[in-house]
Parts: C-alpha cells; structure tokens; sequence
C-alpha cells in the first residue's frame, strides 16, 4: 500500500488525447486502469484529459505524471503544425523542469505519441508500412528492456494489441549515446519477410517511456473494435478469416493482453507516484 499520506494527498494525471475526435478504446481503457489503480491503492487519484490536436489543449507542468495517447493519422504530417509545436514545447519545459527539481514528473507515451517522440528525438526513422499492423502480437524485449521496471512481471515475449499504419525503424546509433535513450523492445522476428524489425519501445530518458504497441488494451474493447465491419474486412482481406478467428481467442488467453494490461501501466503508475513516498504499492 502507498503510505498514509496518500489518503489525504491528490494525485493529479494529465492524459494528453491525441484522438483528434475520433472514436477510440483507447481512452476508455486508460479510465478504468485509473480507477482501478486508485481503488486498489487506496488513492486520492484525479486526472483531467486535454484534447491536444483539434482543442491545442496542453497541461501545465503542475501535475504528478502524463500519459499521451494514441491517435489516427501522419506522425509525420502535423510536421510544424501549431498543435504539435506546442506539444513539443510541453516536452521540452517537462524536461527543464525535471533537470532542476527533486521530484520528477513521468510522461508515458503511447502509439502515435510514442512515433511524434522517437521523430522528435530523432533517434528512429518513422516512416509508413507497406501494410497495417493490426492485432494481438508477441513483443520481444531486449536487454535493456529486461531491466525496464515498467516491464517489471512481463514475461518475453509478452503479448500486446498492436494498431498502427507507421512504424519507428532504423535506429540512429549516434542519437541513442546523446540522448541516453534505449530501445527496450522490438516486433516479432519474420525470417521470411525481408523487413527490419520495427521498435517497439523506448526509455528516452530516466523519466519519459514510450511504447509502439497499446499497453492499456482490454479484452472487452479489443473485441468491440475487431468485430467492427470495417475491421473485420481489413483484417480478414489481409490476413485470412483464420487469422481473424485466431485474435478473438487470443483475447480470452490470461497470458496475453489481459497480463500486459495488467503490469505496464500501472508499474508506470507505480514508478511515477512511487517517489513521493517510501513504502511499496500493492498490484492491482
């Protein structure tokens, strides 16, 4: 349990929405991880969500920790757009501020956040595949990514909801020594597709983590937006109604999205809220 304190104490998360409008499971699935997380913990947890790309809504830096979404289109396209030079400009105050101050404000980026970050950083190329990644797949972790506490409990592979029409490839040697960044983990091996494997997460620095895949995907969720007309039809027309059939059974498998969901977010949450006190948080 976190200590006593934190029962009088408010914890206050920024969830940066990059959905641009767009219906989503995404943000659905970061409430209930919350209130779940807060219940469990006995926390006074709040959170306020700014919609970032149609709003140019940004958090101020006086909350605890930030979680930044997924999203829909070009993470390459909003290029210089007035909302991602703002966006850009709360990453760089978040880094002032965690350069001067005892405690530090944790930013957990996600998706298309995770590709604006990679981009920014310049540690990756981003670039568009050839086909939409779209289901339930194993993550493989490095090195680096075997001593991540976010990963704390995850087994490797583990298994993740993967959504994506772009992907961070490429990694720039000279950029990860700069910055101290680290790649944690990565996309399946293919031996017969002739294709670099695509980054799949990264520590940009000891208080900013992005991941490619979906961490907070539930089962329930999953399943509403495979059974979609439109989802089904790509899925089926790409991969085959087996491969179809295959994702719907993988959502019931405790091991999979279910275990995922489960240990990363809320070990971001613990990691984060974790500083402001000495005792250990019981896992939801």
């Amino acid at each position: 349990m976190f200590a006593a304190m934190y029962n009088e104490r408010k914890i206050r998360v920024a969830v940066l929405d990059l959905y641009e409008g767009q219906p989503n499971q995404g943000m659905r699935c970061l409430r209930e991880i919350l209130r779940q997380f807060a219940g469990a913990n006995h926390l006074n947890l709040a959170w306020d969500e700014f919609e970032v790309r149609l709003e140019q809504q940004i958090p101020d830096l006086t909350y605890d920790l930030y979680i930044s979404t997924g999203g829909p289109g070009s993470p390459l396209d909003s290029e210089n757009s007035e909302w991602e030079n703002k966006y850009f400009h709360w990453v760089a105050e978040l880094e002032k501020y965690n350069e001067t101050k005892p405690q530090k404000k944790h930013v957990l980026f996600i998706c298309h956040s995770f590709q604006l970050a990679c981009r920014h950083y310049g540690i990756a190329r981003v670039t568009k595949r050839k086909s939409t990644a779209f289901g339930v797949f194993p993550i493989h972790m490095l090195h680096q990514g075997k001593k991540e506490v976010v990963f704390s409990g995850l087994r490797d592979p583990f298994y993740a909801v993967d959504s994506r029409d772009y992907q961070v490839i490429e990694p720039n040697e000279t950029r990860l020594r700069q910055t101290g960044a680290h790649i944690l983990a990565i996309e399946k091996d293919r031996p017969h597709v002739p294709l670099e494997r695509a980054i799949m997460a990264v520590r940009f620095n000891p208080y900013m983590i992005g991941t490619q895949f979906h961490p907070e995907a539930d089962a329930a969720g999953m399943s509403m937006y495979l059974q979609r007309e439109d989802k089904k039809t790509t899925v089926i027309s790409e991969h085959g109604e087996r491969k179809w059939n295959t994702m719907i059974e993988q959502l019931d498998d405790p091991d999979k999205i279910l275990w995922t969901q489960r240990h990363i977010v809320p070990n971001f949450l613990r990691m984060a809220i974790g500083q402001f006190q000495e005792s250990a948080v019981s896992v939801s």
